[in-house]
C-alpha cells in the first residue's frame, strides 16, 4: 500500500477517534503496552511533558528527558521507574549533538520522539548563532535533535515523531524573508506562532520523506490548559488583552473553567504517538485527540472560549512552504538532513 502524505492538508479530516477535549491520558492509553518501547521528551519534566512521561512509564516505557535545567526535571521525576535526565538546551546547538551522540552510544533505536519543550511570550533575545529564541528554541534545536537521532528512529521499523504545537501557529505564518526579526519590530506572540507553523511544517516535510522508512511525523494543538510553565515569564497585559484575566490579574472563572487539566492537554500528545488509528496516517495537525480540521477562514474563534480555538491554517501544511522550511532550517543549523 502506498502511504499518502499530508501535503497542502490533504489528510487533515477527523479519524472519528471516538475521544474529544475531555478525553484524559489514561483513557488514551487504555489497552496500549509500550513495554520495551524507547521514548525521548523533551521538556519531559513540567506541565503537559511530565505527564506524557509519566503516562508513557506507566503503560512499560523506558523514557529519557533531556533537559535544560536537570536540577528541576530530578525533583519533578523524582519517583518515577525507568526514566534517565540527561543535560540538553535547545538554545544550544552543541548541547543537542552532544546528547543524541551520547543517547545514540547506549540506545541503537528510537520508537517514538517527542519534541515537546518551548517557550512563549519572551522578550527578544538570541542563541549563540544569532538566531531568534523562539525559532532556536520551538524549532531549530528540534530539527537538529530529530535529526541526529534519524538512524535510531530509522531501526525502529515504525517510530514516531511528534512535534508539540499550538493553536498559536494562527497568528502568523513562518516569514521565510525575516525569520529573525533583524528587519521588522519584534513582537514576542508573532515570534511564537511563526515558531509554531514552523512545528507543522516540520512535521508535514518530515513525514513526507520519512514515511517509506516506516517513521511517521505529526504536530498538534494541546489546547488551552491550566498549570503549564508556558506563560511564566508573560507580562500580565497580554493575558488582559486577550480578555483571559481582569484588572488584578485574577484569570476570569468562567474562562479558567473551560481550560483543560494537564491529563487532558498531554492526551493528544499521547494519542499521536501511540494510537494504531494513525498506523497508516501521518504528517497531520491533531487537537482534541483527532486530527484537527482545515481552518480556511471559516471558523469563529474567541480566546475567551477555548472550544472556539480550532482548526490548521493551510499556509502551515503547505507542500510548497514546507520544503521551503526543510531547505531553511538546514541552512541555518549547517546540519544536513538526508532522509536515506
Amino acid at each position: 500500500m502506498k502511504l499518502k502524505d499530508n501535503y497542502n492538508g490533504a489528510l487533515q479530516m477527523s479519524l472519528n477517534s471516538g475521544f474529544g477535549a475531555a478525553s484524559t491520558t489514561t483513557d488514551v492509553i487504555n489497552g496500549i503496552d509500550l513495554q520495551g518501547k524507547i521514548i525521548i521528551v523533551t521538556g519531559g519534566y513540567a506541565g503537559i511533558g511530565l505527564e506524557a512521561v509519566k503516562t508513557f512509564v506507566n503503560a512499560g516505557a523506558k523514557v529519557t528527558v533531556p533537559a535544560r535545567d536537570v536540577k528541576k526535571a530530578a525533583a519533578n521525576l523524582d519517583g518515577l521507574p525507568n526514566v534517565t535526565i540527561a543535560q540538553m538546551d535547545l538554545m544550544d546547538q552543541e548541547s543537542v549533538i552532544r546528547f543524541a551522540d551520547e543517547f545514540l552510544a547506549v540506545n541503537n533505536i528510537l520508537h517514538i520522539l517527542v519534541n515537546n519543550a518551548g517557550i512563549m511570550w519572551v522578550p527578544l533575545q538570541y542563541n549563540n548563532k544569532g538566531y531568534e529564541s523562539q525559532l532556536a528554541t520551538n524549532h531549530l534545536g528540534h530539527f537538529v535533535l530529530t535529526a541526529k537521532l534519524w538512524p535510531a528512529l530509522k531501526k525502529a521499523d515504525g517510530a514516531r515523531v511528534i512535534n508539540v504545537s499550538s493553536y498559536g501557529h494562527q497568528i502568523s505564518p513562518f516569514n521565510f524573508d525575516d525569520p529573525n526579526f533583524l528587519v521588522g519590530a519584534y513582537e514576542t506572540l508573532q515570534g511564537y506562532g511563526r515558531s509554531k507553523s514552523a512545528n507543522n511544517l516540520f512535521s508535514v516535510e518530515l513525514d513526507h520523506r520519512a514515511k517509506d522508512f516506516g517513521v511517521r511525523a505529526y504536530s498538534l494543538h494541546p489546547g488551552s490548559v491550566l498549570g503549564t510553565d508556558l506563560g511564566r515569564v508573560a507580562p500580565m497585559v497580554l493575558f488582559q488583552q486577550m480578555g483571559t484575566h481582569d484588572e488584578n490579574g485574577e484569570i476570569f472563572p468562567e474562562v479558567a473553567a473551560k481550560l483543560k487539566n494537564l491529563e487532558q492537554g498531554a492526551a493528544t500528545t499521547v494519542w499521536c504517538a501511540t494510537s494504531p488509528l494513525l498506523n497508516n496516517v501521518g504528517g497531520v495537525y491533531c487537537e482534541n485527540v483527532d486530527v484537527a480540521v482545515l481552518d480556511n477562514g471559516d471558523i469563529e474563534h474567541n480566546f475567551a472560549d477555548p472550544a472556539t480555538l480550532y482548526g490548521v491554517k493551510p499556509y502551515s501544511v503547505d507542500a510548497g512552504n514546507a520544503t521551503k522550511l526543510w531547505s531553511l532550517s538546514e541552512e541555518m543549523t549547517g546540519i544536513l538532513f538526508p532522509v536515506n
